[in-house]
């Protein structure tokens, strides 16, 4: 691999332990992708030549059978980083008469797809509000390493047992996203700090925090960067309206609901202008309560206005970019530097190469701070 880059690559089916040296040489790629609010996935690629450990008893005994748990770590300039812990799900054989050209395709998901695999309908839960069903669901997954992570609603509506029991629908990992979704949240799994440890966060999407180093460009040699551009869609901003019945004459008042959130605050001066208008007319039928919810997490969930694409060098940039986080942009001019929240990345490993192609986003033009820590 890289000068001043190191690959670490653990494999058990359900604690992974350190793979064979043989196994390690054989990996020729590795690609993984981190998303905010999203399933993080990953795919390694070996080389199985004939004799090989590979080839004659790894292979068969399913070593990288569907099921089996992949941690994949790349210490950096010293800094271990670790990039997945997820579940092997499909697994690609392409044999080739050219010697040592065949190859073994690994394909997985974080370990979030264990969530996934059986449906559970109809399971009850009285008296607990939403995020404390997501606390429960989570604590059964403790054997992958998954520490919850979750922070109430701002407003949090307890369900009365004698009106209502809310009740399970389809998969754990289902049942948790459709609760983020109403409440204007996400919930995804970060891998780390440490190997076999997952934080399973279900909250709004936190933009505070300490920023990651710049990311320059247009600045000659201080360019950090291969490639980055942007966009500013001046129809992705919501005005969302919701109705709420006054009890005494029946009559429905609109109400117009602000994007708020302490964990989420402006990243932009100028933020973008809300040209569309969009009416909630069901929620006359809810309580105040259940209303402003579904009126904030209409909100919360809106898509940001200008958005960023790149790609980066890894050694270039000294470190390794991490997703759902800050970072900062120099050299793009007045109205695109300064603070962006880190939607995605894919992290793109090769011999003697290390990429990673990234997406930022913030809600509008003219960064809020003077400076970006460098």
């Amino acid at each position: 691999m890289l000068k001043g880059v190191h690959l670490t690559l653990l494999v058990g089916p359900v604690v992974a332990v350190p793979s064979p040296q043989p196994v390690v040489d054989a990996l020729t790629s590795a690609q993984v992708t981190t998303s905010s609010g999203q399933r993080s996935g990953f795919q390694l690629s070996f080389t199985v030549a004939k004799g090989s450990l590979l080839e004659t008893t790894l292979l068969p005994a399913g070593y990288f059978d569907p099921g089996i748990r992949v941690i994949l770590m790349a210490t950096v300039n010293g800094i271990p980083n670790v990039l997945m812990d997820g579940i092997v799900t499909r697994q690609d054989m392409a044999p080739s008469n050219d010697v040592g050209a065949s190859t073994v395709t690994v394909t997985g998901e974080d370990v979030s797809v264990m969530m996934d695999l059986i449906e559970i309908p109809g399971f009850p839960f009285p008296a607990l509000p939403d995020f404390a069903r997501v606390e429960v669901i989570v604590a059964k997954y403790t054997l992958f390493g998954l520490t919850p992570l979750v922070i109430p609603s701002a407003l949090v509506d307890v369900p009365i047992p004698i009106a209502e029991i809310p009740s399970q629908s389809g998969t754990d990992l289902a049942y948790v996203n459709e609760l983020a979704r109403k409440a204007g949240y996400v919930f995804y799994v970060d891998s780390g700090p440490v190997p076999g440890v997952n934080v399973a966060y279900w909250g709004p999407e936190i933009r505070i925090g300490v920023p990651q180093p710049a990311l320059n460009v247009n600045m000659d040699a201080e360019t950090n960067v291969e490639s980055l551009s942007f966009g500013f869609d001046g129809l992705s901003q919501e005005q969302v309206v919701v109705f709420i019945q006054e009890p005494i004459s029946k009559i429905p008042l609109p109400i117009p609901i602000p994007s708020i959130s302490l964990l989420k605050p402006p990243l932009a001066l100028k933020p973008a202008p809300k040209l569309r208008l969009k009416f909630l007319t069901d929620t006359a039928k809810l309580n105040p309560v259940k209303a402003a919810l579904v009126g904030l997490a209409e909100a919360a969930g809106g898509a940001d206005a200008v958005t960023g694409n790149g790609q980066l060098d890894v050694l270039r940039y000294g470190r390794v970019l991490k997703a759902r986080g800050l970072v900062g942009v120099r050299g793009a001019g007045s109205s695109y530097d300064g603070l962006y929240f880190v939607k995605s990345v894919t992290h793109q490993i090769k011999p003697g190469e290390y990429k990673q192609s990234f997406q930022l986003a913030r809600e509008g033009l003219i960064s809020i701070t003077p400076v970006v820590p460098s």
